[in-house]
Parts: structure tokens; C-alpha cells; sequence
């Protein structure tokens, strides 16, 4: 199998913060106990890393938790730099004077468990062996994160959130939170998320999975002190990723059938849409690590809040917190009507708000004015 190459330099083997790089604005939480896992079995010497913004209150009252999407991180504002390889992904929210208003709100934004910037996964020194977890590391649910995310929250002394926040994957781990500790979200905010994954979301993943694998550098997921990681087939993946995550309109307007500066179609050069495929890939594979993508669309594969409860429309029914949900109206990976489901089932939501955006299941991240107002409608 011929898979496609990025064209800019790639990291040795992975994109995963390692110790001994810069900490940036770290933090790290360490569980003192074994991690008890859904799936069965346990995970030991689980840290997560997390920043914060703002100060806690006396009585803990003005906690807001902040969730990433897939390949997210900590890293919700502030600039690129030692130790933090991107900018903040949602930079105009949180901060002096902005919607998640320093002045008055703790904000927390956590790597996730399984994650690759600073936080227990396949990259991750495995306790007692004297090498990295790699492909033995353990199949992981939103569960497992949540809960670990749980002793996070005690260890800082929050017993209670002002708000759960999160969009795509951090929405699941935000419905998550509301559904298994309803008695420590107060409101709640999810965005171009869903009760449990579908079929079609599954489908897409699957063959996101099959290509990182498919990398005859994958090596069962033991790659990381190889000197060279399975970068084609997670650049494969992130390529078709990319393309769920914005919209048929979108990319017809801005790229049409033109071609690549000079590059000529005809004679192996590319579209426009191809190179800029190329260029997200290339990114990507210096900032992130294949097995924490594999672990992590394992995890959303998985999502189902109904699971061991009696079905979505029980375990929604265990929400208390005060609930909007919104979805992106031009989203094909997370359409609407999931979000409207959401809405009618959690019994504290008012009905689903729409993101007017032509850019796709990306337009969460994106239409940060929506999202703000947003923002400012939920915490009043």
C-alpha cells in the first residue's frame, strides 16, 4: 500500500510533549490510586496535565471547566511557544474582559487521558518497565476521562463547576460529566456534540484507524523510540478527518477546481484543495502523536451515554445542570438534528441554538462571536 508523504520535515517520531521539553503553562495532576477502567482492568501513574486562568474563589464557586476536541489540547489561549506548538484554539474567549471573564471566572482546560501534551497516553513513560506504553497502552472511555478529569477537580478543590464546556469531543466528555456527576455541574454548554456515536461517525473513523495502522511504521503502536513514527498514514488520516470537518459549500468557494500556483493537475501537480489537505496534514504530525489519535477516536467510537443505563433517554434524564446545547448549521459530521435530540431529551436544556457558518462541524472553533454569545447566555 502506497500511502501519501507530507513535504515539510517531520519530528523523529512523534508530535507528543515529552519530559524534559519546556512546560510552557503546564500544570500536571497526579492520581494517587490506579485509574479503575471501564473496559476492565486498571491504569497506573495517570497524570494529567492542565493550565489554568483566573483565580478560584474561597468557596469554589466560579469553576468553569474547559473541554478539547480531538486534537486539542490544554492550550485554550495564548501564543505559540516553548512548550505549546500551536496558539490557543479558542483564543478570544477566555481572558480579562471576554466572554470567560478572568476577572470573575477559575477557568481549568485539561489535556485529555490519553492525550499527547503532557497528559498519560501511548506516549507516556509506562510505570515500572523503563519504556513507553505505546500499543499495550489500555482501551480508554469518556468515562475513564471524566473520571480522571473528577480527581483533577478534587485535587484543586472544586467540588462543584459554574460550567462544563466542550464542542465535539470535549462535548461528550462535558455530557459526560453532567450525566455521571450531576451533582457537580451547575450549567452546561455543548456544542456540535452528540448523546452517543452514529454509525456514519464510526465509518469515518474507521478508516482514519486502518490508515495510521496501514503505516508500516505503526509497529503494532511501538514506534516511538524508533526514529520514525507512522507520519504518513496519520497525515492519511487527518486528510480525510479534515474534510468531515468543514463544508461541501466552503470548499467549493474558496477552492473550487483551481490549481496550485503552477503546479499543473494534468502533468502530477495538485488542486488547491489538495494542497491545502497537505498542509493540515503536515501540521498535524508535528504536533500530535498517532497512538493518542488511535486511543482517542477509539474513545469517541465508544461514546454512548446510554451504555449500562437504561438508554440515552434515561441516562439525559440524570442532567440537572442548566443546558444549551447549539450545533453548526453547514455540520456533516455532527448534523443538527443530533443536537436537537440532545436538546428535547436533557429535561433542564431549552431548545438546540444554531452557529450559522459556512464552515462546516470546524465552525464551533471558528464563529467565536456565536460562541460567546453563547457563552454569556448560559452563565447569565
Amino acid at each position: 500500500m502506497t500511502l501519501p508523504t507530507t513535504t515539510v520535515p517531520l519530528p523523529p517520531a512523534t508530535g507528543a510533549w515529552r519530559e524534559g521539553d519546556p512546560p510552557g503553562r503546564r500544570r500536571w495532576y497526579a492520581a494517587e490510586r490506579p485509574l479503575a477502567l471501564e473496559a476492565g482492568g486498571e491504569l497506573p501513574g495517570v497524570r494529567l496535565a492542565f493550565e489554568t486562568w483566573g483565580r478560584l474563589a474561597a468557596d469554589g464557586s466560579n469553576a468553569v471547566l474547559v473541554l478539547h476536541a480531538l486534537t486539542g489540547d490544554s492550550h485554550v489561549v495564548g501564543p505559540a511557544g516553548p512548550g505549546h506548538p500551536t496558539p490557543g484554539w479558542w483564543d478570544g474567549l477566555v481572558g480579562p474582559g471576554r466572554p470567560l471573564d478572568t476577572d470573575r471566572w477559575f477557568v481549568v482546560a485539561p489535556n485529555v487521558l490519553g492525550g499527547c501534551q503532557g497528559s498519560t497516553g501511548p506516549a507516556s513513560a509506562r510505570p515500572g518497565t523503563g519504556g513507553r506504553w505505546g500499543g499495550a497502552f489500555p482501551f480508554l472511555t469518556q468515562r475513564d476521562q471524566v473520571a480522571a478529569e473528577a480527581g483533577l477537580a478534587d485535587a484543586l478543590g472544586i467540588e462543584r463547576w459554574a460550567l462544563v464546556v466542550g464542542g465535539s469531543m470535549g462535548g461528550m466528555r462535558a455530557l459526560e460529566w453532567a450525566v455521571s456527576y450531576p451533582g457537580r455541574v451547575d450549567a452546561l454548554l455543548l456544542l456540535a456534540t452528540t448523546a452517543a456515536a452514529s454509525a456514519e461517525q464510526i465509518a469515518w473513523a474507521n478508516v482514519q484507524l486502518h490508515a495510521v495502522r496501514a503505516d508500516p511504521h505503526w509497529q503494532g503502536g511501538d514506534y516511538h523510540d524508533t526514529g520514525h513514527g507512522p507520519h504518513a498514514g496519520l497525515g492519511l488520516a487527518r486528510r480525510l478527518a479534515h474534510i468531515t470537518y468543514r463544508s461541501e459549500p466552503e470548499l467549493a468557494l474558496r477552492f473550487g477546481r483551481t490549481a496550485q500556483g503552477t503546479e499543473e493537475p494534468f502533468r502530477g501537480g495538485r488542486y488547491q484543495v489538495e494542497s491545502y489537505l497537505d498542509h493540515h496534514a503536515a501540521k498535524l504530525v508535528r504536533r500530535f502523536d498517532a497512538g493518542s489519535y488511535v486511543v482517542l477516536t477509539e474513545a469517541m467510537n465508544a461514546h454512548d451515554v446510554g451504555r449500562g443505563r437504561g438508554g440515552v433517554r434515561a441516562a439525559l434524564a440524570r442532567v440537572t445542570a442548566r443546558t444549551l446545547v447549539a450545533g453548526v448549521d453547514s455540520d456533516r459530521l455532527y448534523p443538527p438534528p443530533q443536537q436537537t435530540e440532545l436538546a428535547a431529551l436533557i429535561p433542564s436544556a431549552d431548545r438546540a441554538r444554531v452557529i450559522e457558518s459556512p464552515y462546516g462541524h470546524d465552525g464551533f472553533l471558528i464563529e467565536t462571536d456565536q460562541v460567546a454569545a453563547l457563552v454569556h447566555e448560559i452563565l447569565g
